[in-house]
């Protein structure tokens, strides 16, 4: 999870980067398993092995520290790293009792959203059907399933599914979920594809979906509402400023979806906020 000890990496790093770059040392950095993944600026190249070494002190158990160097890219949703000190990225991680094993090179995970993670698996009931669209290594799959639902899991990168059946092996929850490899728009925009998906839509639609939406999908959300019943809930992320939430959430009215909660669920960009959405459809 993320780095919150009272002495931040930039304090740490006080005495030993100069003080005019000081400030470009991030404050925090994030552990997924037992590795440490953090985004050096470029500025810092000379002092990338003092800084390893500095994390490698703050916590015993850290296997190995990786550098993202690149934004999520590609259908897949996967940033680039480097491997600045350890001999793989394959790791087990813990979160809300369940265990995820994967390759952080290889899949998206954000360690980030684990209060999120179980703040929506707290609201699932035993028997629904539940649709998670951009399903990843299941960190929205496996809680859902685990409150007794079944759930229909949909991820088009095919690292991440392997980690996601794995991880139902692991957690012995392998009965309650349906995981289908493909794009989940193609699969939901386009209804004729839906039988050779492999996707089994109930008759009255499914009763919850939660979409992890990667940026700029919003568009996503009309389609996915299509195969929600009606009183059904969808739990949806988007990206967005302050300012234009009362303007969205006329629009979510607009598609008849009444709007029950709403939050920030962390920050991305200077300005730019995740949000999430509970939408009762109509």
């Amino acid at each position: 999870m993320s780095f919150r000890n009272r002495v931040t990496l930039r304090d740490a790093m006080k005495g030993i980067i100069e003080e005019p770059l000081l400030p470009l040392v991030p404050k925090r950095f994030d552990y997924i398993g037992d590795i440490a993944v953090i985004s050096i600026p470029a500025e810092l190249g000379a002092y990338r092995e003092a800084i390893v070494l500095k994390i490698l002190s703050m916590r015993g158990n850290t296997r190995a520290v990786l550098n993202k160097v690149s934004k999520l890219e590609g259908e897949r949703r996967v940033a680039h790293f480097e491997l600045l000190s350890g001999e793989s990225a394959e790791t087990f991680h813990r979160e809300n009792g369940y265990t995820y094993r994967m390759d952080v090179r290889k899949v998206f995970f954000n360690p980030r959203l684990y209060w999120e993670r179980a703040r929506v698996a707290s609201k699932v009931l035993p028997g629904e059907s539940i649709l998670v669209p951009f399903a990843g290594v299941g960190p929205f799959v496996l809680p859902s399933a685990g409150k007794g639902a079944m759930v229909s899991a949909i991820e088009i990168n095919p690292d991440a599914c392997v980690c996601l059946k794995e991880n139902l092996r692991l957690n012995k929850l392998e009965g309650k979920v349906t995981v289908i490899q493909g794009d989940a728009e193609f699969i939901l925009c386009h209804s004729g594809s839906l039988k050779n998906e492999g996707l089994h839509v109930p008759e009255n639609g499914f009763d919850r979906a939660i979409i992890p939406t990667p940026y700029g999908l919003d568009y996503f959300l009309e389609e996915v509402s299509d195969f929600i019943k009606k009183g059904g809930y969808i739990h949806f992320y988007t990206f967005k400023t302050e300012s234009q939430i009362p303007e969205l959430i006329e629009e979510y009215k607009k598609l008849g979806l009444e709007v029950e909660f709403y939050r920030r669920a962390g920050n991305v960009a200077p300005g730019v906020s995740r949000w999430v959405f509970d939408l009762i459809k109509k």
